[in-house]
């Protein structure tokens, strides 16, 4: 227990200096991460799991099949993946984005997007049987249709967001791999707290918890928010 309250006491330390003036290197590109890549995901995926939702068509089964095991993959996997192919001999090689943001965002993103077309496709799936007839009876072109429908199933569309971001905002195993960890290039939250740990400075691990922690709250809460907000009364 006096381990644990020594350690809790590093933490404050740390948090008040400013982790070593790293805290707000490290917070601000795990936003700019974390943010591009959910709006990625998000702008991707939502219209697919509305159409997923709304639609029958040939390799419909296939397509539902594969966004539900993408909602599943290990991120290490999705990185070691994208590494193959941003290697300098890989496809993307040319590129040149390994071991930048660049490839940090594109590995969230590929995370991002099954959570939201999953959550998504699930929420307009679900809906009564009379909104999808009346749905089904409206003489709507495919984009209003799609914009009524999300609008009914807005509350599960909005958890489909908040889904996407917490599955990026808490994920290592991708970023750490084709970002590479460097300081003050590719540093994120989540790497941070995993450096910090090896190295045993477990206050500066736990203060970086701290900070990841309530960066999760803020953002879930303002989505949260919108989700009561906008649900249709």
């Amino acid at each position: 227990m006096a381990f644990l309250f020594e350690v809790l006491g590093d933490a404050l330390d740390a948090l008040a200096g400013g982790l070593g003036g790293d805290l707000w290197g490290v917070l601000g590109l795990t936003l700019i991460v974390g943010g591009s890549a959910t709006v990625i995901g998000v702008a991707i995926g939502i219209p697919l799991g509305t159409t997923l939702g709304l639609y029958r068509f040939p390799g419909h089964r296939a397509v539902l099949l594969s966004v539900n095991t993408g909602m599943a993959i290990p991120p290490v996997l999705a990185g070691l993946l994208l590494l193959l192919l941003v290697w300098r001999d890989g496809v993307l090689g040319s590129w040149g984005i390994l071991f930048t943001p660049a490839a940090m965002i594109t590995a969230q993103a590929l995370l991002a997007l099954p959570i939201a077309a999953g959550v998504t496709a699930g929420a307009i799936g679900g809906l009564p049987a009379a909104a999808s007839e009346q749905l089904a009876a409206l003489r709507l072109a495919p984009m209003h249709r799609s914009l009524v429908a999300i609008r009914e199933a807005w509350p599960g569309v909005a958890a489909g967001v908040a889904a996407a971001f917490g599955r990026v905002i808490s994920e290592v195993g991708a970023v750490l791999i084709v970002g590479g960890n460097i300081r003050g290039e590719t540093r994120v939250l989540t790497t941070a707290i995993v450096q910090e740990a090896r190295q045993t400075n477990f206050g500066a691990a736990l203060a970086f918890g701290f900070v990841l922690l309530l960066l999760a709250l803020t953002v879930n809460a303002a989505l949260t928010w919108l989700q009561l907000r906008e649900q249709p009364r």
